[in-house]
């Protein structure tokens, strides 16, 4: 009996022991089970843009103001997000390889517009940029220009440009092209609070009464006025798209967008050009002018927030007038005369290309033309006008092939090595003194262009 007994006792013991065993590894595996942090609420509205591991908080971004209060009734926000490099859209600092990764670089580049969506991976950007003749040493110089826009913005979020002409609005809307091309949006940990304090200083003045819609500086009431606004306009559109692929809403940026644009489209001459004022009757276009809004309205249709019909019935108008001033050697000029600032043909082929006009006859002639034409001798030389070849250097990387790798090797290097110790690039633009940041706008494009736009797309 007592044997028994023990023999018993033994057995519950030994159950015992087994169960607690199970019922600890059941705790462990529970303990050991991930747990899923809870989802962060997005701000309604990011304003200001505050960088970790910062010495100094950046500058505070000018409010966005509404001169017209009944017109609009939006409040204004400051919020400051921190921002983890290593969870954002846009590029994890400087360099290759950093930044988009994954998900999040999909989730960008797979909702873009097509043209636009190399520049927006680092991955893809790098092998487009060797693939089409570009080096890391042209990359490095971009990002060095970056830098030289950041440390020469003003307090009101805009550049300048000339002394006696600065030119805020204008200027302003090149820097932003030139961040956006290299796909720093407001979410960029870098440049994301220069993006975003420049787009504001735009809407700012876009929201101003007495323009009417029309987006120029303070006092321009000269030939200046329509290049100003066709460049501003462009700006804002490429930053509502990049701004909407990255779920960050700038307050009224899509209201101001759409008027801009619209005052483009107003402005149209009978004739299919445009002129220094918007809008303008006649029979007339000057192409220098009219480019800008060209693109722009490229841009434009890309927001898919205008009747993209309108849109194309405008365009049509615009590469009838192109056709009709090209001269019998494919030069496209100033006005309707060929013959003056032929140097301006590339961006009648830039402007058919984005247009879905690029290989017509027209095309194909104003191509024979800059490849027979276009000259590069040093970047002093007038040959190096920075105005004409931010068109070339666009339109020829679209012809591609034999005509590209000419361009490419005629004027990579020699823009590259003009670059100053700063950053930034000093030229003598066509009509007027040096224009240091129009300079560097232009310079940092042309080095952005194997990826700022995939080649044969619109």
């Amino acid at each position: 009996m007592v044997s028994f007994a023990l023999h018993v006792v033994a057995i519950v013991i030994f159950g015992t022991i087994k169960f607690v065993s199970a019922v600890m590894r059941e705790e462990t595996v529970f303990e050991a089970a991930p747990i899923e942090p809870p989802p962060q609420k997005e701000p309604e509205y990011t304003v200001n843009i505050q960088q970790r591991n910062q010495s100094t908080p950046p500058p505070q971004p000018p409010a966005i103001v509404v001169n017209n209060p009944s017109e609009l009734d939006i409040p204004v926000l400051d919020i400051n997000v921190d921002v983890d490099n290593s969870s954002v859209y846009g590029r994890g600092g400087g360099g290759f390889g950093g930044g988009l990764a994954g998900v999040r670089e999909m989730a960008l580049t797979n909702f873009l517009p097509e043209s636009m969506s190399g520049r927006c991976s680092p991955r893809e950007r790098t092998q487009r940029l060797l693939e089409m003749g570009g080096t890391r040493a042209g990359e490095r110089a971009v990002e060095k220009a970056l830098d030289w826009l950041k440390k020469t913005q003003n307090e009101d979020g805009s550049w300048t440009g000339k002394q006696g002409q600065p030119y805020p609005v204008a200027m302003t809307g090149m820097a932003i092209l030139a961040y956006l091309g290299h796909c720093e949006t407001p979410n960029s940990p870098k440049y994301g609070d220069s993006v975003v304090r420049g787009i504001v200083y735009l809407i700012n003045e876009g929201m101003k009464d007495g323009h009417r819609g029309l987006l120029c500086s303070p006092g321009v009431v000269n030939h200046a006025t329509a290049y100003e606004h066709g460049i501003a306009a462009y700006a804002l559109a490429e930053a509502y798209t990049l701004c909407r692929e990255v779920d960050y809403e700038i307050p009224n940026l899509k209201k101001v967008a759409k008027k801009v644009n619209e005052r483009i489209l107003e402005g149209q001459t009978d004739a299919g050009g445009y002129v220094y004022q918007l809008p303008s009757g006649g029979n007339s276009g000057d192409n220098s002018v009219g480019y800008w809004q060209m693109q722009a309205l490229k841009a434009y249709k890309h927001t898919k927030i205008g009747s993209s019909g309108k849109i194309d019935r405008h365009i049509r108008k615009s590469m009838e007038w192109l056709e009709s001033v090209q001269g019998p050697n494919g030069a496209i000029g100033y006005r309707s005369d060929p013959n003056r600032s032929p140097g301006l043909t590339g961006g009648a082929l830039l402007c058919m290309q984005f247009w879905g006009e690029g290989n017509s006859r027209t095309a194909k002639k104003a191509t024979e033309y800059i490849r027979k034409n276009t000259q590069f001798e040093s970047f002093g030389h007038k040959t190096a006008n920075l105005y004409y070849h931010y068109y070339n250097a666009q339109a020829m990387i679209n012809v591609g092939g034999e005509d590209w790798d000419w361009y490419n090797e005629l004027v990579r290097d020699k823009i590259i090595e003009a670059q100053q110790s700063d950053g930034s690039w000093s030229q003598r633009m066509q009509h007027g003194p040096v224009n240091v940041h129009m300079a560097t706008c232009l310079a940092t494009m042309l080095l952005e262009v194997y990826y700022r736009f995939l080649p044969g797309t619109s």
